[in-house]
C-alpha cells in the first residue's frame, strides 16, 4: 500500500493515524538554483528524501502534502523565486499539523530542503512546545545530515547554494531536471566577494545579504564537479539518519 496520505481513501488515513506512527511533511522553496537546476530543487530533494524514509517503515509513516514554496526572500532578485513571509510559513504549516492532530496522529516531521526555513521552523517548534504539548514536532534538514560526506568530496572553498552537494543530489534523484550544460561555475572564492557579502560568509554573527550580492548567477561553488554517485552518497547518509532517529522516536 501507498505510504503518501494523499493517495490514501479517508478510511485508510484513519487506519494510518490508529497505527501511532509518524507523518512526514516535505518543505521546501521555490527560488532560483542557477542556470542549471530547477526552482523547485528544495522541493524534489525533499519530497524524495521523505518517499525514501517512508519505504523503510511499511505502513507506520506516512508522507503529508509537502509545502511547495518557502521563506526565500534572499533569492528574490532572480526570476522566477516565489517567497513566503515566515509567518506565512509558519501558519500553513501549523493548520497541516491542526487539521491532521485530532485524526489521532500527533508524530510530525518536516523534511527540509530548504535551509531558509530552519529559523521559521524553530519558532515553530516552540510555539508548539506552549500550545500543543502533547504534539510531538521534529525538522530536519537534509545536506546538513551528510555534513561528513559533503567534508570528504572536493568543493570549492566558496560552496552551498546550487554548487557540487546540491546538484549532486538532485543528478541522483532527478537527473532528468538538472540542465547539465548550463551549469557552470559561480561564486567559489572569498576573494570574489565584496566585503559585505564576504563578511556574511563568516558565520557567526549571522548577516544576511541577497544572493545577487554573492553570486551574479545565484550559484555557489562549481555545480560542474557534481556526480550522481555523489549525491546518492548524500542522499543515503541523510537518509540513514533520519531513519535511525525516528526508529528511537516511535521506540521512546
Amino acid at each position: 500500500m501507498t505510504h503518501r496520505l494523499a493517495e490514501l481513501t479517508t478510511v485508510q488515513a484513519a487506519a494510518a493515524a490508529e497505527r501511532d506512527g509518524i507523518v512526514l511533511i516535505p518543505a521546501g522553496a521555490f527560488e532560483q538554483h542557477g542556470p542549471g537546476l530547477p526552482l523547485a530543487t528544495d522541493l524534489l530533494r525533499a519530497e524524495g528524501v521523505a518517499d525514501l524514509v517512508a519505504e523503510r517503515f511499511g505502513g507506520r509513516v506516512v508522507v503529508g502534502p509537502s509545502i511547495p514554496i518557502g521563506v526565500s526572500p534572499h533569492h528574490l532578485a532572480f526570476a522566477g523565486t516565489v517567497s513566503a513571509r515566515p509567518a506565512t510559513f509558519v501558519a500553513l504549516l501549523r493548520d497541516y499539523l491542526e487539521s491532521l492532530h485530532p485524526h489521532g496522529f500527533r508524530r510530525f516531521l518536516v523534511i527540509t530542503g530548504h535551509a531558509g526555513n530552519n529559523a521559521a521552523l524553530e519558532t515553530l517548534a516552540q510555539d508548539l512546545l506552549r500550545d500543543l504539548p502533547e504534539l510531538e514536532f521534529a525538522w530536519t534538514p537534509i545536506t546538513t545530515l551528510a555534513a561528513d560526506v559533503v567534508g570528504d568530496l572536493t568543493v570549492s572553498p566558496v560552496h552551498g547554494h546550487s554548487g557540487e552537494a546540491e546538484t549532486a543530489q538532485l543528478l541522483h534523484l532527478r537527473p532528468d531536471l538538472v540542465q547539465s550544460d548550463r551549469l557552470r561555475a559561480g561564486t567559489t572564492e572569498l576573494d570574489q566577494l565584496e566585503p559585505l557579502p564576504r563578511l556574511s560568509r563568516a558565520g557567526l554573527p549571522k548577516l544576511a545579504v541577497g544572493y545577487h550580492r554573492l553570486s551574479p548567477d545565484g550559484v555557489l561553488g562549481d555545480p560542474r564537479h557534481a556526480t550522481a554517485a555523489d549525491g546518492k552518497l548524500i542522499i543515503d547518509r541523510a537518509t540513514g539518519r533520519i531513519v535511525d532517529f525516528m526508529k528511537e522516536w516511535l521506540d521512546a
